[in-house]
């Protein structure tokens, strides 16, 4: 079901997003999304530490804890390290049931041992291991496979955009992370159900490739 994502630009639309961990492509794309119009809240174990990243992004960022995100956000953004899944889980868990979640998460050993290899073994890849610990989420793996300084640099360029791979096993949640995306600068291109999502993961043909929408089309097809 590759296929790039052709629905005309929606009306404005002022959407809440939590984003749960504040490092480079959360804080990089809480200024994408702020510049479109919408709420974003940015949090983390330390928020006061995010005020002055929230002031250089504008009016709309705000601060919080992970779990005032969780709750704060019609849609939620996690882009922690795997690692920190599960300690995660045990304190929001219940506080994403029915929300959008777009999980940015990539297995790397180095960084995140045993649960690295752990989830890029399951059969849905990193995305069908997080998406286990929230149940009721309406899981979206997007938003990994793009360096975070390509992300601020190449957003809204003229001409073909960066792509952007997103799967999920909800469609309505698809539509909602491909808005975002597009609202970002850059072009969707849905892969399929969660499971695909270990195509775009590291080591794979278009992780970190700077794609266009049109190149990944012709690469998952």
């Amino acid at each position: 079901m590759v296929r790039r994502d052709t629905k005309r630009p929606r009306e404005e639309v002022r959407v809440r997003i939590g984003i749960i961990g504040a490092g480079m492509i959360g804080s990089t794309l809480a200024k994408l999304w702020v510049d479109a119009g919408h709420e974003v809240m940015l949090a983390s174990r330390h928020p006061d530490q995010l005020k002055t990243v929230a002031d250089q992004i504008g009016q709309l960022a705000t601060v919080g804890t992970p779990a005032e995100a969780a709750a704060a956000g019609e849609v939620v953004m996690l882009t922690v390290p795997l690692k920190a899944v599960p300690e995660l889980a045990s304190q929001i868990a219940s506080l994403l049931r029915g929300k959008v979640v777009l999980d940015t998460g990539n297995a790397y050993e180095k960084r995140d041992g045993d649960i690295a290899r752990t989830s890029s073994a399951h059969p849905g890849g990193s995305a069908g291991w997080a998406t286990a610990m929230f149940p009721g989420a309406r899981w979206v793996k997007a938003l990994n496979t793009v360096y975070f300084k390509t992300l601020a640099s190449e957003a809204h360029r003229a001409g073909d955009r960066i792509g952007i791979p997103i799967a999920s096993d909800d469609r309505e949640a698809l539509d909602v992370a491909a808005a975002l995306i597009r609202d970002a600068g850059f072009e969707p291109v849905i892969v399929g159900p969660l499971a695909p999502g270990r195509e775009f993961e590291p080591n794979t043909t278009v992780y970190n490739t700077g794609m266009t929408g049109r190149q990944l089309l012709e690469t998952f097809a």
